[in-house]
């Protein structure tokens, strides 16, 4: 029977603490919110479930000290695992409370005007405990989000340490880098706004390409199975790195250009992929430079 060894330092306290946070979170919101039947809702009850399962299962494995016995590299995986779980629950964190706090004080007010006053008090008790299930699920969104910043920040590498590529800059570049593409294909897809021009499907696979290479790049480094690769992986990132900046620069210029010719100037989604479109070229530039650094520098 394995040995429990509970571990005291301040990066096992913000686990337990980010693994409470989002259980508190989602529990809140899947009973008690009468959240309704939509896209965003699903989304955050998955954000907030999702990290607490990978959460609970780094430490369970490192209580059990089985972590010579797990088929992926320790030094990268819960790192990752933390960088992910930061960008879900803050996501979450920003919107449950727009989506769920608001409409629901509104479609109050409404219901109110239409029910006889011998449902009145019924009603004003249902959605006021609705209304405060979701201020905690909102509450403890943010407090897991900042607790798993927290992880991340313990656990990244510092200046001259050896660790896991994905507790360098590069590797949790590359964390954020797939999930702004996830992002920009929510955004592009529904409705589809990627078909009226070959700019905008060129523009896709740019979002497509790179986002299917920098998660394989994630899995390589988790699986240990960087050594696969037929060249040096330094070699292998700095040449990715600069096809990706290429491209994505392409997408930061054509994806608005033509986007807005057929589409309303203040159209929400557009304007916010062509946002996240120039945030996630800024870090493949800087994912690039740190590729540079280590083939040349390094080297």
């Amino acid at each position: 029977m394995p040995l429990i060894v509970v571990p005291t330092s301040q990066l096992f306290r913000m686990r337990v603490a980010a693994l409470l946070f989002t259980c508190v979170a989602f529990s809140a919101a899947a009973h008690g919110a009468h959240l309704p039947i939509t896209v965003m809702a699903d989304w955050c009850i998955f954000c907030w479930a999702f990290s607490f399962a990978c959460t609970l299962l780094v430490l369970l494995v490192e209580l059990f000290g089985l972590q010579a016995r797990v088929p992926v590299s320790w030094s990268n995986f819960p790192i990752t695992v933390a960088c992910y779980a930061t960008l879900l629950c803050l996501s979450a964190s920003i919107i449950f409370p727009v989506f769920f706090l608001r409409h629901q004080q509104a479609s109050e007010t409404r219901d109110h005007r239409i029910v006889s006053t011998v449902f009145f008090l019924r009603h004003q008790l249902f959605y006021r405990v609705a209304h405060d299930h979701r201020i905690v699920s909102t509450v403890f969104s943010c407090l897991a989000a900042v607790a798993y910043m927290g992880e991340v920040s313990l656990s990244k590498a510092r200046p001259g340490e050896v660790a896991g590529y994905m507790a360098t800059a590069p590797g949790l570049l590359k964390v954020c880098q797939t999930f702004l593409a996830c992002i920009i294909f929510i955004l592009i897809s529904s409705p589809v706004t990627y078909d009226h021009h070959p700019a905008l499907t060129w523009c896709m696979a740019v979002y497509c390409i790179c986002f299917i290479v920098s998660m394989a790049v994630v899995v390589l480094c988790v699986g240990e199975w960087t050594g696969c690769l037929p060249i040096p992986f330094s070699k292998f990132l700095l040449a990715y790195g600069l096809l990706a900046v290429i491209m994505y620069l392409s997408a930061t210029i054509l994806w608005p250009v033509f986007q807005f010719n057929y589409r309303r100037n203040d159209d929400p989604d557009t304007i916010a992929a062509s946002v996240i479109t120039a945030i996630n070229f800024l870090l493949y530039f800087a994912d690039l430079v740190y590729s540079a650094r280590l083939v040349f520098v390094s080297g």
